[in-house]
């Protein structure tokens, strides 16, 4: 949330433009239009989007309404390969290691993909939906082939949750049962941590 005050403040005091930009949300609830208080895409517009000055028409987001979750997924897939695929990726980590919705488990989907959600990912986004047992289980997500191919990274964890997820993100070995681990493979990657976060490394 600090990290989109800052974006804001710098537009507003010249020293940041974002009308060349063209934006690509991470994930999206499966079930969820825009309008809905728990919709990434709202929250987004909300608190960054609507204080700055990216073209509206250069900013994508998956739609978890969809009637069609699968062929929503290939859409954006295309979308992204159209305009060359993604430059800067600004990433959080979860408590259990995932970037964007891509969980922890046997395999990683390399493409944007439908995914369900572990309980521990529902449980940190309870918040707008009444609690974990509310949230959805569904998401839509960009794919860790997908993400692995921008050409710069920069992730953001704080509080002493993360910190666990974080010493396995730059020191643990890589390994799907911890996705954001696959950061370690690429060249241009900024983690901003809190002393909190770091507590383990």
């Amino acid at each position: 949330m600090e990290t989109y005050t800052e974006l804001g403040r710098l537009h507003s005091a010249g020293e940041a433009d974002f009308s060349h930009a063209t934006a690509f949300l991470l994930d999206e609830f499966v079930g969820l239009d825009a309008s809905h208080a728990g919709s990434f895409r709202r929250f987004l517009t909300e608190h960054l989007l609507s204080g700055i000055n990216l073209n509206p028409n250069q900013t994508h987001s998956l739609n978890g309404a969809a009637p069609d979750p699968d062929s929503e997924c290939e859409r954006y897939e295309e979308t992204i390969a159209a305009v060359g695929g993604l430059d800067l990726l600004l990433l959080g980590l979860g408590v259990n290691g995932h970037i964007g919705f891509n969980e922890p488990g046997q395999t990683l989907a390399a493409r944007t993909h439908r995914v369900t959600l572990l309980d521990s990912t529902r449980a940190e986004n309870a918040g707008p939906f009444g609690g974990a047992v509310l949230a959805p289980t569904e998401a839509l997500s960009i794919g860790i082939g997908t993400i692995l191919r921008a050409d710069t990274f920069v992730i953001i964890a704080t509080g002493a949750r993360k910190a666990s997820a974080v010493a396995g993100m730059l020191r643990g070995p890589v390994t799907t049962t911890l996705p954001a681990s696959f950061l370690q493979l690429h060249r241009r990657v900024e983690a901003y941590l809190d002393r909190a976060a770091a507590a383990a490394l």
